[in-house]
């Protein structure tokens, strides 16, 4: 409950402060945190398939998560399939980035068969 609060409170300050940013300044951090953070998933959700030999049932499954890698529970949306897995960007910073997208070779090799990020 206590973790709760003060993430309520982070993120009232966080959104209290981003109307003093210039204009622009939420779409570029909801792009930069959005980024990382489907990405910290991926290399979380790999490396777990690597050491166990198969995919994590949820996003709770992984092991050895760092104290920042949390952040991905609020801002992607996993779900095991019978191949592979889906992966979806739901939160950046504030919001959902827009029009994050990445080259054929980015998705090479992953486990990764859907997205709602464009392909």
């Amino acid at each position: 409950m206590k973790k709760s609060i003060q993430l309520t409170i982070f993120i009232s300050i966080i959104l209290t402060l981003s109307s003093c940013f210039p204009e622009g300044f939420t779409e570029q951090a909801n792009q930069k945190f959005g980024d990382q953070h489907f990405k910290t998933a991926i290399s979380l959700i790999e490396l777990h398939h690597i050491r166990e030999g198969e995919y994590p049932e949820s996003l709770k499954s992984l092991k050895y998560t760092g104290d920042w890698d949390v952040m991905i529970y609020q801002s992607v949306k996993y779900k095991k399939l019978e191949e592979g897995y889906q992966l979806d960007l739901v939160n950046g910073w504030v919001g959902k980035p827009n029009n994050l997208s990445y080259p054929d070779e980015f998705w090479k090799g992953l486990g990764l068969v859907k997205s709602n990020l464009k392909k």
